[in-house]
C-alpha cells in the first residue's frame, strides 16, 4: 500500500462534495457521528527542524493565549469569537502561499505537481471558509480589523520566504499549528458540552454552514465545531506527511460527489456520483 493511501486511512471518515451551484472547490464534509470523537495527537519532533517549529509554535501560542486571555476552563462567546476569528486568519496563509510557490516552481521547471497544488489551495479555501461562517456570529470593528491586516503583512512574507528556503519546515510548523487547532476546537466543544457557553449550546446552525458540510436543517452550531476541527485534523495529518515523505508521491485521488441542493439532507443518497482525478 503506498504512503499516499494510508494517508487517507488516518484521515476522519469523509465524502468530497463539490456543489456546482456555488464557487467553492471540492471539500471534505462528514458523518456527525463519525466525528464526534477526533483524537488530540501530537507528532514527536525527530531533529532540529522539528524541534525549532514546535517551539516556535509554542511560543506564539503561549503570546497570544496571554494576549486574548485564553482560558480552557470558561471564556465567553465574545473571547471565543475573538479567537476564532484571528486565528482563522491566519490559518488561510499557508496553503495559499504553499500552493502558489508550488504552482510557480510547475511552470518554472515544466514539471507537473500531482496535485499538490490542488491540495494547498483546498486547504487554503477551506479556512477562509471557516472565517467567515465565524463572522456571521461576528463582524470585527476597525481596530481589530487593523490588527487582522499586520498579522497577515508579517506572516505572509515571512511565511513566504520561509516557503523558498525550507518547504518541509514549513509544513512541519503548519502541522504543529493545526495540533494545535485542534486541541482548541476541542477546548471549545467541551466548554459547550458542560454548560460553560449557554447562548452556543443549541444554537442553530448558519445557512452558509449548512451548506458547507451539507448539513442537515436541523443542524446545530456545534455540528459545525465538530465538522472544523475535523478539518483541521485532516490538514494536521497531511501537513505533516508532507514533511516525513522521503520522495514526494501524488495525491491519492477520491471520489467527488456532485451535491443536488434539492435535497439538502446530509443523506448522500440523494447526490450525483462524478470521479474527479486531481493527480493530473
Amino acid at each position: 500500500m503506498s504512503s499516499a493511501k494510508k494517508l487517507l486511512e488516518q484521515l476522519p471518515k469523509h465524502k468530497m462534495i463539490l456543489d456546482p451551484k456555488s464557487y467553492r472547490m471540492a471539500h471534505p464534509v462528514y458523518s456527525l457521528k463519525d466525528i464526534e470523537t477526533i483524537a488530540v495527537t501530537h507528532r514527536k519532533p525527530e531533529n532540529f527542524r522539528d524541534k525549532f517549529a514546535l517551539n516556535l509554535i509554542r511560543i506564539m501560542r503561549s503570546s497570544f493565549d496571554f494576549v486574548t486571555g485564553y482560558n480552557e476552563k470558561k471564556m465567553t462567546t465574545s473571547q471565543w469569537l475573538n479567537r476564532v476569528v484571528f486565528l482563522e486568519t491566519v490559518a488561510g496563509v499557508p496553503g495559499m502561499v504553499g500552493g502558489m510557490t508550488r504552482h510557480l516552481k510547475s511552470l518554472r521547471t515544466l514539471k507537473p505537481d500531482h496535485g499538490w497544488i490542488h491540495n494547498l489551495l483546498e486547504e487554503a479555501e477551506n479556512e477562509r471558509t471557516h472565517l467567515f461562517i465565524f463572522l456571521d456570529l461576528k463582524q470585527p470593528k476597525w481596530m481589530f480589523k487593523t490588527m487582522i491586516a499586520m498579522a497577515q503583512g508579517v506572516f505572509y512574507n515571512l511565511y513566504f520566504l520561509s516557503y523558498l528556503v525550507a518547504p518541509k519546515y514549513c509544513h512541519r510548523f503548519v502541522g504543529y499549528l493545526e495540533e494545535e487547532a485542534v486541541h482548541t476546537y476541542t477546548v471549545l466543544l467541551r466548554q459547550i458540552d458542560d454548560g460553560s457557553l449557554p447562548e452556543w449550546k443549541n444554537m442553530p446552525a448558519t445557512q452558509m454552514a449548512k451548506e458547507y458540510y451539507n448539513l442537515p436543517e436541523d443542524a446545530t452550531l456545534r455540528d459545525v465545531i465538530l465538522s472544523i476541527r475535523a478539518d483541521e485534523s485532516i490538514h494536521r495529518e497531511v501537513n505533516h506527511y508532507v514533511t516525513d515523505q522521503q520522495v514526494e508521491e501524488p495525491v491519492e485521488s477520491e471520489e467527488v460527489y456532485i451535491v443536488n441542493r434539492k435535497y439538502n439532507s446530509g443523506d448522500f443518497g440523494h447526490e450525483h456520483r462524478l470521479i474527479q482525478d486531481i493527480t493530473k
